[in-house]
């Protein structure tokens, strides 16, 4: 049986952090769908097609990782590219309260979908996109925390 999961976010940008963690689930199952989220009310600096795209270039190396764009309810997005698993990633301690209650209700929405929480690798743990945008914004080096082709995006 082919265990599909989606790793849904907003990505914007996608860091090392979400690709570390994209990586590991593709190891894990035998197919990632790394979710791109719309996500209007996060007023994200990337359009929809950009972070979709940038995310597709940085992880290219995995033939097992595919992805796709949704709005609206994860869970539907989940049922429509056939996944079983939610993968997230959990940073700190802090990350853990919101999202077990963002899987409890994951279950209650869809039942038949189980959340799997990757810790993300240490160098990792205190990167966030919008550290980041905010980072490059005041001119700051970005290059530990992105591929090099989200660094020349951030730099247009």
């Amino acid at each position: 049986m082919e265990i599909t999961a989606i790793y849904p976010g907003t990505f914007d940008p996608v860091t090392r952090g979400h690709i570390d963690v994209a990586t590991r689930a593709a190891k894990m199952f035998d197919k990632v769908v790394l979710a791109v989220a719309e996500s209007p009310g996060k007023k994200p600096y990337f359009d929809l097609q950009e972070r979709s795209e940038l995310a597709r270039q940085v992880l290219s190396h995995c033939p097992n990782i595919e992805i796709t764009s949704f709005h609206g309810l994860m869970v539907n997005c989940a049922d429509k590219v056939g996944a079983s698993v939610i993968v997230r990633g959990l940073r700190a301690v802090s990350d853990f309260d919101y999202e077990v209650q963002l899987a409890n209700l994951n279950r209650q929405l869809n039942p038949d979908v189980e959340t799997v929480f990757v810790a993300a690798a240490s160098q990792y743990t205190f990167v966030s996109s919008s550290m980041v945008r905010e980072i490059s914004a005041l001119g700051g080096d970005v290059s530990p925390f992105v591929d090099p082709l989200v660094e020349k995006a951030l730099n247009k």
